[in-house]
Parts: C-alpha cells; structure tokens; sequence
C-alpha cells in the first residue's frame, strides 16, 4: 500500500501533497529551456515547500546567474555552503564564478585563502584555485571601475571568440580566460594555440591557459613560447603547477636553510617561488641547478628585507656557483617585474 504523503501547510495555507516536485520539475524544465523568467519564480515556490532541496537550490542559484540577479546568486550560494548543501567544491566553484560577475575579488581572495589554509582543496583543483588567486589578488588591488563596465558590457551576449592577439587590454583577457573555467575550451583551441606561440603574448595568461587545457585533458601536441624559449608541449601530460620538480627541491632547499632559523625570510623566499615557477611554467630555466636557484632566492628575499647578503657566503652556503647564482637572480628579477600583468 503506497503511503500517503504528508500535507503540508505554511501560513495555514494547505499544499496539495506533490506540488514541491511539479514545481521543482517545471521550473528545472523551463531553465533547461532557458526560461529564467519563468523558472525562478517556480523554483522560488518550490523552496518555500522544500527549503533544503538540493536540486531546487542549485537551480535557483543557476536561474538567478543566468538571469544576471548575481547579488541574489550569491547569497543564496553562500547560505548553501553554510548548510553544507550540495557537493562542497561544486558548491565553491559556482559561488566563486558568481563573485566574479560581481567583480569582488577581494572576497574571492579571503575564501581561496581560507581553502588553503584549512588545506581542503583536493589536490586536482588545486592548481585552478592557485590560479585564480593570484589572478584576484591582482584585480582585488588594481581593478578600475570603467573596465569593469566595459566588461560588463561586453558580456551581453555570448562570447563566439576570445580576440586574444587582437585584444590589448589585459584586463579584458584575464578576464575572459577566468571566465572559461567552467566552459568547454575545445571551440577555443585554435586561438588559444595561437596565443601560446606568440611571442609578446604574456607568460601569466599562457600559465592560465595552459591550466585550463591541462584541466580539460587536451592532448594534442601545442607549442609554448616563454622568455624566447619554444617548447613543444601535451598539455594533459604536464605536471601540475606545484608539482614542479626543481619547484619543489628549490623549496626543500631553503627548507633545510631558513625554516627554523629564519620563518619570516622562509615565507617570503617561497613566495617568491612559488611567483617565479608559476609564470616560468612548463618551461624549464637557466640554470639547471636548484642550488643556484634556491641560493638566489635566499639573496633576494634577504635584499627584499633590507639587509646586505654577501654573494660567496649565500653561495657558498647552497654550494652554489657565483656565475649560476647571479644569472638566477637576474632571471627571477625580471620575472618578480611581470608576475601579475599590469592593469
């Protein structure tokens, strides 16, 4: 015998039993059909009846993006990650996709880095997170509000090419290429494999486009030029941004040296690294020795805190050589000039 549903009431207002699922189903219909007109106030409804529905929620929270009520996207968003609704990162990748058409960076700052600092991120999103990080950071502190217009402007209708060699603004393509993350890039390929052999094209945006097609298993062979070094390149073969070997032995190095002797310097050092190799990445630097490197991040992170380090001591301390060291140092003061593009 089928059991009878229970009736519900808000207000003292009777609900026929079913009438959550008919609205849920027709409002979910009517955004498949791109309907956001009329799928939100079903979905709406819907919730009254059935407030912690999953399915209901994220529809709503679709329907309200797609229908440009991002404030209304975003609180919602927000609420379901506090009631741990839905899957945890889907749920923090469509809050951070609705901050980004609100253009608030620096909130966008404040959740990655508490993501990293309670170490929740799963080690394959790990690499889009760092990404957009840095790309906020960036915005959070020099966004100018008539861009942000013309963007928003420009975001009318859909995006059928990315003008990337075309296009100089910069602020323009970061944020088209952050705005592809949940995109299929495929019909993007050949502009983006144009772009990466450009020559003047810039190392930080290559980074973000490369992350992107490693993400979505682009396996085709593509050609990379950073620094006038061309590398032939698998995307899907890469290693992961900060699972970069020299990366990580350079870290190990200053580890060893400065961790507990000098935390602060320690911090500020691997920073550095971590700027240095992301814009560097895939390509492979001069010189090839990780003492080098790491001897000369040591230097200039001591310079950066306004001391005065003697170059054969450092050098002697990594067992470094002087001409290796100071050809480091000059590689990654050029890149420290041109980790974040100017806006």
């Amino acid at each position: 015998m089928k059991k009878r549903e229970r009736i519900k009431r808000k207000d003292n207002i009777i609900f026929f039993p079913g009438l959550d699922k008919r609205l849920t189903d027709k409002g979910l219909e009517s955004l498949e059909k791109k309907k956001f007109s009329e799928a939100i106030p079903l979905l709406e409804e819907a919730r009254e009846l059935d407030p912690d529905n999953e399915n209901i929620l994220i529809g709503l929270v679709l329907a309200y993006f797609e229908a440009g009520a991002f404030e209304k996207a975003k609180v919602l968003a927000n609420e379901m990650l506090l009631k741990g609704i839905g899957e945890y990162f889907q749920m923090v990748d469509l809050y951070l996709t609705v901050l980004i058409q609100l253009h608030q960076y620096q909130e966008i700052v404040t959740t990655i880095e508490a993501l990293l600092d309670e170490k929740e991120i799963p080690p394959e999103k790990h690499d889009h997170f760092l990404t957009l990080l840095q790309f906020s950071r960036r915005m959070a502190e020099s966004h100018e509000p008539q861009e942000e217009a013309d963007w928003e402007e420009s975001q009318t209708s859909e995006v059928s090419e990315l003008n990337l060699l075309s296009n100089d603004h910069i602020n323009e393509k970061l944020l088209l290429i952050a705005n592809l993350t949940d995109k299929n890039i495929r019909p993007y390929l050949d502009e983006i494999t144009d772009y990466l052999k450009f020559k003047d094209g810039h190392p930080f945006l290559k980074t973000m486009l490369l992350n992107l097609l490693k993400e979505q298993e682009i396996a085709q062979e593509l050609i990379v030029e950073k620094f006038a070094i061309v590398e032939k390149i698998v995307p899907a073969q890469l290693p992961e941004v900060r699972e970069q070997l020299k990366m990580l032995e350079v870290k190990g190095l200053l580890a060893e040296q400065l961790e507990n002797k000098n935390p602060g310097l320690f911090q500020n050092a691997v920073n550095m690294v971590e700027r240095t190799f992301f814009i560097s990445y895939p390509i492979e630097l001069e010189p090839k020795s990780a003492e080098s490197w790491a001897a000369a991040f040591d230097m200039l992170g001591r310079e950066y805190m306004g001391m005065d380090p003697e170059i054969s001591k450092i050098a002697e301390k990594y067992g470094a050589e002087i001409p290796d060291l100071e050809k480091a140092r000059e590689r990654i003061e050029a890149i420290e000039k041109i980790s974040y593009p100017n806006i």
